[in-house]
């Protein structure tokens, strides 16, 4: 499941996954909010934390993620995914360049530190 973070400036979508993730979280929370936050600002800022309680990603929400990352791809500012999910820090790591902003991976004990990274200007 994914939900919005409360609390963040109009610019900053905040996006917390648990559970399991599927595609329907994608065309029900991530894709509304990012065009949502679209309609207001050109560029977007984005704060992922996929904490402990993530069991996994079904294949389909993989997919939606790939295509709501490319077909947006000069949109994103800042990205900042808060994760200690090995396979997911590596691929950011290996597919990041490909977001079009700047884009940093904070372990779970560093979410203050991605906070204040995503906000700052």
């Amino acid at each position: 499941m994914i939900t919005l973070m409360p609390g963040l400036p109009s610019h900053v979508i905040g996006l917390v996954a648990s559970g399991q993730v599927t595609a329907q979280d994608y065309e029900s929370v991530v894709i509304p909010a990012v065009e949502a936050t679209l309609k207001r600002h050109e560029r977007v800022r984005l704060f992922y934390h996929i904490g402990p309680e993530c069991t996994g990603f079904s294949t389909t929400a993989m997919w939606d993620d790939l295509k709501v990352g490319f077909s947006h791809m000069m949109v994103w500012e800042r990205v900042a995914v808060v994760t200690d999910i090995a396979w997911i820090r590596t691929s950011i790591k290996l597919l990041g360049f490909t977001i079009g902003g700047l884009v940093r991976i904070f372990s779970n004990d560093e979410m203050a530190a991605a906070r204040e990274w995503i906000l700052g200007a």
